[in-house]
């Protein structure tokens, strides 16, 4: 929109000359303040989530998301307007960026949580490519207000299914069990997979043992708080901290791998180079980064989570180099084969990144935490996110106007930063539980590179419980509690009975 006339017209700053345009610091602000936003309301999305759960604070975060809309639709010639209302719609999508992840990986099966949680990405890129298809096809009316309203407005009927829909989804499981909520955790999670008549189903009650196990141990401890997430005190989870600052880094260095330096600017940055079109290439670049996310859907379920990504981001880091390294010795207003060179560059890194740092560094976030701090734990990864996409959102005008394309060769020293992090600290959760997830950051002697190898107590694959070893187990609970039992009835005469099928006392 930064390109429409009368967008300019209203918000732009007067020139000598008497035109309009905008400033850099004004620009700037307009399209970052947004992520500011966001960023607290990342923050919120822990409270919000653990309070009303899991859905309707997905229903709040899109009614801040509205209320946003509608104050940027009605402002007239204020950019401060124009900006604050930005800033609202960023209060609620920073919410949905905690609470949409975190509800997909909670209600999905393992075998399939990592390519739903990875479609939260997927939807990312169709909402990119829309909004790239209206603003080519309200471009021939740009000297009309009705252009970029009409871009905002679509906005808000975008995010109503979302808002409504998701009251007719079942709650989370894991949260009501959270609350103590068995029944209804059960019943919530037969419906999850198809068996809402059958809630006894073996294969219900497989996953709600293991949930049930995992979520009785944590509970005994309470629920985090924010320091803890930083000292892993009081409760004293195994490498707690440790999973704070992966989840931070990794959605920080997401947006400092230079996507949105394209999504935000790419309009303005291939005007800059010449390019006749430039709403057209970022038509053609939205197009790209969704047609590549598909293949990541299948990867992230194949190949697992720490090979893509440490692949991707060298992949990344050799074609922003290029990118850099042509624009600056050659540049695209000179030389028109640049142009195409750092178009295709562009291509070539958003293919990469829809692959795979765009939907697994969300899959990271649904995947590290434990139960106990996961909701806070989440939305600080998410703030790093935001954090890092105010940054792209408010620097880039500037770094524009001061190094050109050179800016280009800071994000290739990101994306190499990035495959090291990867590497010697982000553990392969590929096919395991989130309860097995979590006892395996707390394995000690386990590395990260070695991480594809590990496998729970009690399976004989990632994917196999080890039927003798939890009969084994059961028979071992029974008798001690069939012990206890004895204890206490030889004190007030009565025969020993335990009742081994209640999955309370049990676990």
């Amino acid at each position: 929109m930064l390109l429409f006339s009368d967008f300019i017209n209203r918000f732009g700053q007067t020139q000598p000359d008497g035109t309009k345009a905008f400033e850099t610091i004004i620009s700037s602000l307009v399209v970052s303040l947004m992520s500011i936003g966001t960023l607290i309301g990342a923050l919120s999305g822990a409270y919000t989530a653990d309070w009303w759960g899991r859905r309707r604070s997905l229903s709040f975060g899109v009614v801040i998301f509205i209320i946003g809309n509608i104050i940027q639709i009605t402002s007239m010639n204020s950019w401060v307007h124009l900006m604050m209302g930005r800033f609202v719609a960023g209060l609620g999508v920073g919410n949905l960026s905690v609470g949409v992840p975190m509800f997909q990986s909670e209600c999905c099966p393992r075998e399939i949580r990592g390519a739903v949680v990875a479609s939260y990405q997927l939807m990312i890129t169709i909402g990119i490519l829309v909004a790239n298809a209206i603003n080519y096809g309200v471009r021939s009316f740009q000297e009309n207000d009705a252009s970029w309203r009409i871009v905002i407005g679509l906005g808000i009927a975008f995010s109503l299914p979302l808002g409504v829909g998701i009251l007719f989804a079942p709650e989370s499981p894991r949260w009501l069990a959270g609350r103590g909520r068995w029944e209804d955790s059960r019943i919530s999670l037969a419906r999850l997979r198809g068996l809402k008549d059958d809630p006894y189903n073996e294969l219900v009650s497989n996953d709600f043992k293991e949930m049930q196990e995992s979520i009785a141990e944590q509970a005994t401890a309470g629920q985090g708080g924010w320091m803890e997430c930083f000292t892993g005190k009081p409760s004293n989870i195994p490498k707690l901290v440790y999973r704070t600052l992966l989840g931070c880094s990794i959605h920080f260095l997401q947006q400092w791998t230079g996507v949105n330096y394209f999504f935000y600017y790419g309009a303005t940055i291939f005007e800059s180079a010449g390019i006749e079109d430039p709403i057209m290439v970022q038509l053609i670049l939205g197009a790209v980064n969704v047609a590549m996310t598909f293949p990541g859907l299948y990867i992230i379920e194949r190949v697992g989570r720490r090979t893509p990504m440490i692949f991707g981001a060298l992949w990344q880091s050799v074609w922003l180099l290029i990118f850099a390294a042509v624009g600056t010795a050659r540049p695209p207003t000179e030389y028109t084969s640049s142009g195409i060179v750092m178009i295709v560059a562009a291509c070539m890194f958003i293919a990469s990144f829809a692959m795979t740092w765009g939907p697994f560094a969300w899959v990271v976030i649904g995947e590290t935490f434990p139960l106990r701090t996961r909701a806070k734990q989440a939305s600080l990864a998410t703030a790093g996110n935001w954090l890092g996409n105010f940054l792209i959102g408010f620097l880039t005008p500037f770094a524009n106007d001061g190094i050109g394309y050179a800016f280009g060769f800071v994000f290739f020293g990101c994306n190499l930063a990035a495959a090291i992090i990867v590497y010697f600290f982000m553990y392969e959760t590929k096919s395991l539980s989130l309860e097995n997830v979590d006892a395996m950051y707390q394995t000690p002697g386990v590395k990260a590179w070695q991480s594809n190898k590990w496998t729970p107590p009690g399976y004989l694959d990632r994917k196999t419980r080890d039927d003798n070893y939890w009969h084994q187990r059961r028979e071992s609970v029974v008798d001690a509690g069939n012990g206890v039992a004895a204890r206490e009835n030889e004190k007030v005469g009565t025969p020993p009975k335990y009742d081994s099928s209640d999955e309370a006392k049990l676990a």
